[in-house]
């Protein structure tokens, strides 16, 4: 082998999240090795040591079977390489890797790069066997040895979890209008039983309700509330089923005013003084254990009384105490990490731990609920994406807890399970999550489809110029760019990165993101448009959020979460130097958060820590005034500068408003009823279209109550 042939063997070479070892012949995407047969490797290895080159269905021939084999090889050609496109993800009629030149040959077209050769490692010396000392063994204690081996044996078999067939799964509500969880803003909701009715917060022309439904039938109907309680959530229901705790989840504050909501009819009364973000009734039906910051509190339910039982090492929410009163378990926020664990604490506050630690990383255990005969916890857990729900079975010491059992298997996203007491039956929702992107039409207040090409998004940006797109595939969470007509497509990132929100640069090179690894803190990243790996750009441990660009391209603005999502750090509004990475405080920015730059580089706008008003910050007199004092969320710029979009959340039918800048004159452009015929129950305002279109994402998601029985075998 010539010096030039070991070269290129000993190569690897990436492209966008695949790389390839030529020696090995191994192609990997995001570091996992996908299987790939030696002809369409073979293609694939001359392709790339001709990149944006034409490689001849010829020399391709001699390459895969020689001048001396005579075969049909224009068929095998073409089975070649339509395997490596399905190993790629390519597509013939759209290729973003391999191109078709009719009659001619192939063509790598998507930039690649060569990796250099790891540097060898020196074999370890051989490890010598030691000489295993020659004992005789006692009699007696071959016997002793037998005998713990029995009992082990009997241990194992007592303790072990018979197998068990599937349960069936019962659907218990048919509206789909149930309010499912949203993590991201840390949103639980929650049902609870009597045993013959489920209380639960129900979703009508996007706005929360409290609903009860018959367990029998699943007929629904609403109570009435006062309007001070927005969006309700129930905390808990009371032993005898008589009252309700519930709160508030669409206000911006982490902790809200409880209130007490009797089931049967009467008015709803707030417990007095107590601000907090989850409560629960105490074993005894009469007092509260309130959760406010990391301290658990029991209360009178007057509010009077109140003695601290425990700190916790993170938030506690979701508290659910054992039928005996004896434990309470609850879910334990951490903020910073982005993880959800369940922990236990005695009624007496002693022996606080962690459940199961280390059994899913990272942790993300949820919303546990004890079976009534106090036997079974179950809870719900996500693995590779999915959500499911899981029990585990409770045994007194000194045996162990068994391992958790899974319960559900999809195919929908199973979350918040409750119990119902006096039976083995479990009621959890279930989530089928669909997504539609919807823009407006010009001149007019209906709404329609994005292109084909962004079927599949559940989050899109275009170009400051239009030219491009970039979204993320709600399938899977990657993210996805290309020409604005679906052409030049590419894969950017992959999972598990997630990709919350996303930037183009004023050139069109980059992407600028706010996103998060599994047991990190969200970070804002620069990408390179063309593909290659994200960059953080702040060297902190800590939560950053929405970056947006300079109108140089020079410099990105950047906030932090709202309190709700991570109550502990100070908020600010920064500047970022992306050259020399400097970061530095914009003057007065203090308690705001959600920055947005305008294109012309002259204002920053900002939102409030109560998301009730939205400022504006001239940067050449370096002064903040109130735009307005509508609700505000995800607020976006014009082309132009001119005007500044945004939704109010906290009004009926969350419409979107355009005001005016600097002058603060806001008008209706949409509410939830302009996406008719769609059947949203939901919509959030994402960006503009080019023509500074509205776009939104439409939740069309189908969201009711099911059932398992324990019971069943």
């Amino acid at each position: 082998m010539d010096m030039a042939e070991q070269k290129n063997e000993n190569r690897r070479l990436q492209f966008g999240l695949f790389e390839v070892d030529l020696k090995s012949e191994e192609l990997r995407r995001s570091g996992v090795r996908v299987h790939l047969q030696s002809q369409p490797f073979k293609v694939l290895a001359a392709l790339l040591e001709n990149p944006g080159e034409v490689v001849s269905r010829e020399a391709l021939q001699q390459l895969l079977w020689g001048s001396d084999t005579t075969v049909e090889f224009g068929h095998g050609l073409g089975i070649a390489v339509n395997k490596l496109r399905e190993a790629l993800g390519d597509h013939a009629e759209n290729p973003h890797f391999v191109e078709t030149l009719a009659k001619r040959g192939y063509r790598f077209i998507a930039p690649v790069r060569i990796i250099e050769p790891r540097s060898a490692t020196p074999a370890a010396p051989p490890v010598l066997p030691s000489v295993a000392a020659k004992t005789l063994v006692h009699w007696h204690w071959l016997a002793g040895l037998l005998a713990c081996l029995c009992l082990g044996l009997a241990l194992v078999l007592l303790l072990r979890t018979p197998p068990r067939k599937p349960l069936r799964v019962g659907q218990v509500t048919y509206s789909g209008h149930v309010l499912a969880n949203d993590p991201e803003v840390e949103s639980f909701s929650s049902s609870a039983s009597d045993g013959t009715r489920l209380y639960f917060s129900h979703v009508e022309d996007g706005d929360p309700v409290l609903a009860v439904a018959l367990a029998a039938n699943g007929e629904v109907s609403h109570f009435h509330l006062p309007s001070e309680i927005a969006a309700p959530l129930i905390a808990s229901l009371s032993p005898d089923g008589s009252q309700l705790i519930l709160h508030s989840h669409l206000q911006a504050e982490p902790e809200q005013p409880l209130w007490i909501v009797p089931t049967l009819g009467g008015n709803a009364r707030r417990v007095s003084n107590v601000m907090a973000h989850d409560a629960t009734w105490m074993p005894d039906g009469h007092r509260l254990l309130v959760a406010s910051g990391n301290d658990l509190i029991v209360m009178g339910a007057d509010g009077s009384d109140a003695k601290k039982l425990v700190t916790t090492p993170g938030e506690p929410f979701w508290l659910r105490w054992s039928p005996d009163g004896k434990r309470l378990r609850f879910t334990l926020n951490d903020r910073k990490r982005q993880t959800t664990e369940l922990w236990e604490v005695a009624a007496d506050s002693s022996n606080l731990h962690a459940l199961l630690p280390g059994w899913n990383q990272p942790a993300s255990e949820c919303c546990g609920n004890w079976t009534s005969d106090g036997r079974d916890f179950v809870f719900q857990s996500s693995h590779n994406g999915h959500t499911d729900i899981w029990a585990q079975r409770v045994r007194t010491w000194p045996l162990p807890n068994a391992e958790p059992r899974q319960i559900t298997n999809g195919p929908l996203d199973y979350q918040a399970p409750s119990t119902a007491p006096g039976s083995r039956s479990v009621y959890f929702i279930g989530v089928n999550q669909q997504i539609e992107l919807l823009q407006e039409q010009p001149k007019s207040s209906t709404f329609v489809a994005l292109d084909q090409n962004l079927s599949t998004a559940a989050l899109a940006q275009y170009s400051p110029d239009g030219q491009w797109v970039a979204w993320v595939n709600a399938s899977d969470g990657s993210l996805w760019r290309s020409r604005a007509d679906g052409s030049e497509r590419i894969e950017l990132t992959s999972p598990p990165l997630r990709i919350f929100n996303m930037k183009w640069s004023p050139d069109d090179r980059s992407l600028a993101l706010m996103a998060i690894e599994p047991g990190m803190p969200w970070k804002i990243y620069l990408l390179d448009a063309e593909g290659g790996k994200p960059t953080p750009l702040v060297n902190e441990d800590r939560n950053e959020a929405d970056p947006d660009w300079s109108a140089d391209g020079k410099s990105l603005v950047f906030g932090r979460l709202p309190d709700r999502m991570d109550s502990r750090q100070p908020k600010a509004i920064y500047l970022l130097e992306i050259k020399t990475l400097k970061v530095t405080e914009i003057p007065g920015s203090s308690s705001l958060f959600s920055p947005r730059l305008s294109p012309d580089g002259r204002y920053i706008a900002a939102m409030r820590l109560d998301q009730k008003a939205l400022l504006l910050f001239d940067r050449k007199l370096e002064q903040w005034t109130t735009l307005t004092t509508h609700g505000v969320g995800d607020p976006t710029w014009s082309h132009d500068s001119r005007f500044l979009y945004f939704q109010d959340f906290l009004e009926s039918g969350k419409p979107i408003y355009r005001i005016a800048v600097p002058a603060g004159r806001a008008e209706s452009v949409a509410i939830i009823g302009n996406l008719r015929p769609i059947a949203a129950t939901d919509f959030r305002l994402i960006g503009l279209a080019p023509g500074d279109r509205p776009m939104v994402s439409a939740h069309t998601s189908t969201v009711n109550l099911y059932k398992v029985d324990l019971n069943e075998r």
